[in-house]
């Protein structure tokens, strides 16, 4: 019996060449159409690369306060003018260059994505620090007029440790990506992204030698709604005085049909630069918290009710906390056309006296 189905296995590997042959020959082509269309990479490749897209987005800002000494506020200004670049090459690849133009033109972001893979993509380059659910979005989307308390000190814009305003950004590389589709909807259960960073910020090169640490694990059990974990272990130097940053925060967020919901908790754990004493110590409790929480409301398909509290204690004490209260009528009269009609209670205990006092600032975008 094992001779015979010796005999009849030897029998059939010698046939599979025939075979072979004579399927690709008489029936089918040897690639498939995938096969086929799939190019074979090398320095004289021109195809398979998009025409780059070019856009922007100015924000146009009056601003009104009655703090004391604040002479009225700002008045009249130009919040952000921003003009980017991006495109796709291979299919596999995107970039994106992005320049700010207002006040000192510089780079804001320039990155380049491998995202063959929704399980697993690599970034390289200066766009958005992974903490935090408000740090990478868009100022368009945000809700409010401007980011909270929250992601512009322990995010990286005007930064608690004394960073000047990054804009949340810095530069590294990311790995990224979404798993599990689950439900009917298919969507992604886990999204997760780690990366590793200078810690100086944008446009600005590694001083101290040493590499943050910036990640957040996120879960969405239902399509739309995600909570979230983020970490963060780092440093920055400034003047040859080096401060670490400890950080976590833990969140959630809810976009749906225009409606919009999301809360974030944030702790800092380092110094400010600015804490160093004359002897070597050091000043101050070296902590800072925040936590805020947005609403908002659609009302029609051109006008949504945006509200915020937003509170950030600067030593993570009763004592250093500012409290604000917004309250903000939006106005989205077309894709590329919004204005902004924003009501801010402020109640800071950092002050000596007077320590309420009101805000009211239009906004208007254009994006083309």
């Amino acid at each position: 019996m094992n001779k015979i189905l010796s005999i009849a296995l030897l029998v059939m590997f010698a046939a599979l060449p025939a075979m072979a042959e004579e399927v690709t020959t008489d029936s089918i082509s040897s690639e498939s159409p995938a096969e086929e269309n799939k190019p074979a990479y090398g320095y004289k490749l021109t195809d398979f690369a998009s025409v780059p897209k070019f856009g922007g987005y100015i924000i146009g800002k009056y601003s009104y306060k009655d703090q004391a000494g604040a002479k009225g506020g700002d008045g009249f200004n130009v919040r952000l003018i921003r003009v980017y670049v991006d495109g796709t090459i291979l299919d596999d690849f995107k970039y994106r260059i992005q320049m700010e133009l207002n006040n000192t033109p510089h780079v804001k972001d320039f990155q380049l994505e491998w995202v063959k893979y929704k399980e697993f993509g690599v970034k390289i380059g200066q766009f958005k620090r992974a903490f935090t659910f408000e740090n990478p979005m868009n100022p368009w989307d945000v809700g409010v007029g401007d980011y909270s308390q929250l992601t512009k000190k322990l995010s990286g814009m005007g930064d608690y440790c004394g960073e000047a305003s990054m804009g949340g950004r810095d530069q590294g590389l990311q790995i990224q990506g979404d798993l599990f589709p689950t439900g009917a909807d298919k969507h992604r259960l886990i999204h997760y992204q780690l990366g590793i960073w200078n810690g100086q910020g944008i446009n600005t090169k590694d001083i101290n030698g040493k590499k943050d640490i910036i990640g957040t694990l996120q879960v969405q059990p239902i399509k739309d709604l995600f909570i979230g974990v983020f970490g963060w272990d780092g440093s920055y130097t400034a003047g040859g005085v080096t401060v670490s940053r400890k950080r976590y925060a833990i969140g959630a967020k809810y976009e749906h049909n225009n409606w919009s919901a999301r809360a974030e908790y944030a702790h800092n754990s380092g110094h400010k630069i600015s804490d160093l004493l004359e002897d070597g110590t050091w000043k101050g409790t070296g902590k800072a918290d925040a936590w805020y929480a947005a609403l908002g409301i659609p009302c029609t398909d051109w006008f949504k009710m945006n509200l915020r509290y937003d509170v950030y204690r600067d030593q993570a004490t009763w004592g250093t906390t500012k409290t604000i209260y917004s309250v903000c009528p939006t106005f989205r009269l077309h894709k590329n056309l919004m204005i902004q009609v924003q009501y801010n209670y402020n109640h800071d205990r950092t002050l000596a006296d007077k320590k309420n006092f009101n805000e009211l600032w239009v906004e208007t975008y254009v994006r083309f």
